[in-house]
């Protein structure tokens, strides 16, 4: 219990260490334009709607086929 308690205040130090060593220069550039970040972060919020929907349509077109005209389940 002890080393998971110190393994946790470990994990809650880590920020601040890293911050002493690289810290902001203090300098604010102007924004040109989005980052090379947000593009990718829109990409792959794209790619995973598009992923669900395909899905999503896949498991109700198989219902659609399993069900007759009037919604009922087909007697096998």
């Amino acid at each position: 219990m002890a080393g998971a308690m110190r393994f946790a205040l470990l994990l809650l130090a880590t920020p601040a260490f890293a911050a002493v060593g690289s810290g902001h220069s203090g300098i604010v550039h102007p924004r040109t334009g989005p980052a090379l970040s947000d593009v990718a972060l829109f990409v792959c919020a794209a790619v995973g709607v598009w992923l669900a929907r395909r899905a999503l349509r896949a498991r109700f077109r198989n219902e659609a086929d399993r069900t007759d005209k009037a919604g009922l389940p087909d007697k096998d």
